[in-house]
């Protein structure tokens, strides 16, 4: 691929900018937080749910825990956009300054996945 230096040098920003943004992330875990009603199981309460071996596995907690797990879990969903994006750039930055092979026709954006 052949761009233009000011190209490269945007996406060596965006990917700094996107390693700082990983700096940023608190406390991550994986799974799905629930708030329970009365009327859909019979009691009340808070649950965190993860699969472990195959399993599911549900914990009750208390209202600050799921107020914690809550954002625990919604930075580990951010953690992997992040990382998908910087795996979309350094793709781009790769191609972009590394010697390429000679080709009979050009790769497509599809092809190196930096839609």
């Amino acid at each position: 691929m052949n761009d233009t230096p000011e190209t490269l040098a945007a996406l060596r920003a965006e990917y700094r900018r996107l390693r700082q943004s990983l700096a940023r992330i608190g406390y991550i875990s994986q799974g799905s937080v629930q708030q329970r009603s009365v009327a859909a199981s019979g009691r009340s309460g808070y649950q965190w749910t993860r699969k472990v071996a195959q399993k599911t596995v549900s914990v009750a907690l208390s209202e600050a825990q799921f107020e914690a797990m809550q954002e625990a879990v919604a930075n580990e969903r951010a953690l992997w956009k992040i990382i998908q994006a910087m795996e979309r750039v350094s793709r781009g930055i790769i191609f972009r300054s590394a010697p390429d092979t000679r080709r009979r026709k050009r790769l497509s954006k599809k092809v190196l996945g930096l839609n």
